[in-house]
């Protein structure tokens, strides 16, 4: 089997989107026209749990042989393994074991791992964190060796998984050595996002956010943590501003502040990872009952 023909597969990207911002729904699209530009699918598809077309209905439109489906998700957690299998009739129940690859008539279904469990979003976050000191390089750009480089995600106690993702790229990335240090740090869990300025050892902090798409979370709330007031915030959000000026200084440390990593190209090339490797898994189930509505 050729791993690289598609021609007879359809591709389904699942991103959460969002009804409170309009820009949630841009990567999922901006990597939905970089593979239907390279021809490489029968069919590529969008879908979205807080938005149309939502996931539910999805599969109406897909007549492929073979379905791709891949999570544009940081973690595997809650909706990565529950609420989208379930949305898609894959499973019953929120069950989390359930067959990653079924037979639904004539159409062999193929539910691939989000996009930033996969190791080379490694790569990913090194890319922005160099290319914001290179961008912003006042006074002078600093070395990563002189640099602290923090990895911001949201965490929750409602899910252990949520903060794997974020502490495995932290130990790859220490392990290289290239940075003077690298920590997590969230949003709703310690060690929280503020705590950057008392944990770096250094001077220069460089913070990349593990999300997906530009935001609230990454917009407005992270910056107000690591000490922008709200109203200067905010008056830059309405006038179109950057509501994080790089570099900028806070308790005698200089810290840039990078977009999220959902819009980085080379998550094409991860979505693509994540098709291949299912690609050479056999089918677990020969039937799966339809749900209703997919």
């Amino acid at each position: 089997m050729n791993v690289d023909d598609f021609s007879d597969a359809a591709l389904v990207l699942v991103g959460h989107g969002s009804t409170l911002n309009a820009d949630s729904s841009a990567p999922t699209y901006q990597h939905g026209d970089e593979l239907r530009r390279r021809g490489m699918f029968a069919q590529v598809i969008e879908a979205f749990w807080k938005l149309e077309p939502g996931i539910a209905g999805v599969l109406r439109g897909v007549f492929a042989p073979r379905v791709f489906i891949v999570p544009l998700f940081i973690s595997e957690g809650y909706f990565t393994e529950q609420v989208i299998p379930r949305e898609l009739g894959l499973t019953s129940n929120d069950q989390i074991d359930f067959p990653r690859v079924q037979q639904r008539g004539e159409q062999t279904l193929y539910y691939c791992g989000p996009v930033g469990t996969h190791d080379s979003m490694t790569e990913v976050i090194l890319s922005r964190a160099r290319e914001i000191v290179e961008k912003f390089p006042f006074p002078r750009a600093p070395k990563p060796k002189d640099t602290a480089l923090f990895i911001a995600g949201h965490g929750t106690s409602n899910n252990e998984n949520s903060r794997k993702a974020i502490e495995r790229q932290v130990e790859i990335i220490r392990q290289r050595g290239l940075y003077a240090e690298v920590h997590p740090v969230f949003m709703e869990e310690e060690p929280r996002i503020g705590d950057c300025y008392r944990m770096a050892s250094v001077r220069h902090i460089v913070m990349v956010p593990f999300f997906i798409s530009d935001g609230l979370h990454s917009f407005e709330d992270i910056p107000e943590m690591l000490g922008e007031p709200k109203r200067l915030v905010q008056e830059r959000l309405k006038s179109g501003q950057p509501t994080w000026r790089n570099p900028t200084e806070r308790q005698s440390k200089l810290v840039w502040y990078t977009p999220s990593i959902g819009n980085e190209p080379h998550i094409a090339e991860v979505i693509l990872e994540r098709v291949r490797q299912m690609a050479l898994t056999e089918p677990e189930t020969t039937a799966v009952g339809r749900k209703s509505g997919v």
